[in-house]
Formats: structure tokens, sequence, C-alpha cells
């Protein structure tokens, strides 16, 4: 039988192993997505924009939460690929049409994150 002791350090132990799974997450969407890089390119792009045109501390809030929507989608479409592989090895129209909503889940976020970055931006440019 287990110590109370024993169960809290265990747990510990857990937790500290799913904060490092989290980070293997992030090193397979980084490795396997195509657009990751794109999407990193616009959101250091955006960054330095941002630091170049002194934007708000509201502004600043939007385009922090538009980059990591952006990222946050684009993690779920990669784990939604990854299972729809896993259980549906052959083609199936159904797989196609989740993969494709997912994706376009990721297209709307981007969508999105363009409309902020103009909002924010063409302003202060002109």
């Amino acid at each position: 039988m287990e110590s109370v002791r024993e169960k809290k350090a265990w747990a510990t132990v857990m937790k500290g192993k799913r904060f490092l799974d989290a980070f293997r997450g992030i090193r397979i969407v980084v490795a396997t997505t195509s657009h990751f890089v794109v999407h990193l390119f616009f959101a250091i792009l955006s960054i330095v924009l941002g630091f170049y045109l002194n934007i708000s501390e509201m502004e600043w809030i939007a385009i922090i939460f538009a980059i990591g929507f952006v990222i946050a989608a684009e993690a779920f479409n990669t784990a939604i690929e990854i299972d729809i592989d896993l259980t549906s090895p052959e083609y199936h129209p159904y797989a196609r049409d989740t993969k494709d909503v997912a994706a376009g889940a990721v297209l709307i976020a981007t969508f999105t994150a363009i409309i902020i970055g103009l909002i924010i931006f063409i302003p202060k440019v002109f």
C-alpha cells in the first residue's frame, strides 16, 4: 500500500511529465506542419511592427491573441490530421471532410488574424 507521501510524489512526477509531453506536442506541430514557418514569420513580423509603430497595450493584446489563435488552430488541425490518419488509413469521404473542416478552421483563424493586423497597422502606417 502506498503512503500519502508516495502518492503526492508520484502526482508531482506525472504533472512534470504532462508538461514535458505538451512541449513534445509543440515540437510535433513545428516538425510536421509545413505552414508553421509562414505563421511564425508573420508572427515575428507583427511583433517587430508593433515595437516599431509603438502600438498600444490593447493593440498588443489583440496581436498576441491573434498569433496564439492561429498557432492553436494549427495545433488542433495537426492533432486531428494525425488522429484521422491513424483511425482511417484508407480513403473515406468523412475522413476527408474532417481534415478539410480542420484546415478550414485554420484558414478562418488566419483570416481573422490578418484582419486584426490590418485594423491595427494600416492607420499607423498611413
